[in-house]
């Protein structure tokens, strides 16, 4: 908490590191932007972390252009007014064009990964639902948070874990992601999901209704691939930090990536390369800097499965410390062509929208029925 309370201190809404008393080459630009969440989140946080062991170690000043938007993170990325993005889902819902980018001005965007690090992200109730395995959800309210897809979707993913959707719950709405983590405790709603770390969590963990968190069993390979049919970036992790969470007793949760160290495509290779080298390089200076800072180690941060593929540069990077292996290579392959398909059903889909003069709403849910069906 002082490593944070510190960062958080000296680097201000628009963050320039300056000072560095013990420079180290290293092949990358000695000033840098990158795009990030905004002050005071976990990913701002992270991304201060690491602009500051760059400081430390190679004198590189990096300024952070925070966004508590998706759009306002994946812009700069895109008009190159950043050269990272510490993205989040939005990696994800900006290479499909889906969502808030699901738009005749946005559309499908070239973007690849350097790196992202695992943490999870649970179906969250309490001890007194009646809610012991994801199944029981039937029949429950469940919170869905207007306007944020990266919530909603990951709801989504583990209710086809159980092979049920949301005509078979109550949904229940809420303007933001804290209350609808307050809905637990307050007893308007059943489940919900979220952060383990989340600080409401451990008000409910100490209330009278109790924290529990519904296990996804690793070893169901038919809820698993369901799941992953609404979110290929989801893996099984197993989590030992968090309110209700006991250390020697991880719990089986949803797995993604936050944040993802993204870049465009047509990032030069040798940056990414020495992008990533870095960020290996300065681990040491980083790790402790925060509970959520150890699995950056790139035997975990360095591997699939992740929102976008990863980039030639820091699979360049990954083969030499002998982190990629052949599986990894194939799950990339298989990215790249989703991605071919994507672009190619793109062009037909603005096509058929324009000569049908289609709105833009209407637009959005046709091209988002498209995506549904594209085959895997």
């Amino acid at each position: 908490m002082k490593h944070i309370k510190r960062f958080l201190l000296v680097l201000s809404l628009s963050i320039v590191c300056i000072g560095g008393a013990h420079a180290s080459e290293t092949n990358l630009p000695k000033t840098m932007v990158w795009s990030c969440y905004d002050v005071g989140s976990t990913g701002y946080v992270q991304a201060s972390a690491i602009a500051n062991a760059f400081l430390k170690k190679y004198d590189i000043r990096v300024r952070l252009i925070p966004s508590g938007t998706s759009i306002g993170r994946v812009m700069p990325l895109i008009a190159q007014r950043a050269s990272v993005g510490f993205l989040a889902n939005e990696a994800f819902f900006a290479s499909e064009g889906s969502y808030d980018f699901a738009t005749y001005s946005w559309g499908p965007q070239d973007l690849m990964a350097i790196a992202g690090r695992p943490t999870s992200f649970p179906l969250i109730t309490t001890k007194v639902s009646g809610i012991k395995k994801v199944s029981d959800l039937k029949g429950k309210k469940l919170s869905w948070v207007v306007g944020n897809p990266s919530l909603n979707v990951k709801m989504t993913a583990i209710l086809a874990f159980a092979n049920l959707t949301w005509d078979d719950v109550e949904k229940v709405e809420f303007p933001g992601y804290a209350p609808s983590l307050k809905g637990l405790i307050q007893g308007s709603v059943d489940a919900s999901v979220g952060s383990s770390t989340a600080s409401v969590l451990y008000e409910l963990e100490t209330s009278k209704k109790g924290i529990y968190y519904p296990s996804l069993d690793p070893n169901d390979k038919e809820g698993w691939d369901r799941l992953r049919h609404v979110i290929p970036f989801a893996f099984p992790y197993k989590e030992n930090v968090g309110a209700g969470i006991e250390k020697d007793k991880p719990i089986h949760l949803l797995g993604y990536r936050y944040p993802i160290v993204t870049v465009r495509t047509d990032a030069d290779a040798d940056f990414v390369y020495n992008f990533i080298k870095a960020l290996d390089e300065t681990y040491p200076l980083y790790k402790d800097a925060a509970a959520s800072m150890p699995p950056w180690d790139l035997s975990l941060s360095g591997a699939p499965p992740v929102d976008v593929p990863f980039h030639d540069g820091a699979i360049k990077y990954l083969k030499e410390k002998g982190l990629w292996e052949k599986s990894h290579q194939t799950w990339n392959e298989e990215m790249l062509r989703k991605r071919e398909k994507i672009h190619t059903k793109w062009e037909m889909a603005t096509i058929e929208g324009q000569n049908k003069k289609m709105k833009q709403k209407d637009f959005k849910k046709y091209w988002m029925k498209q995506l549904s069906q594209l085959p895997e």
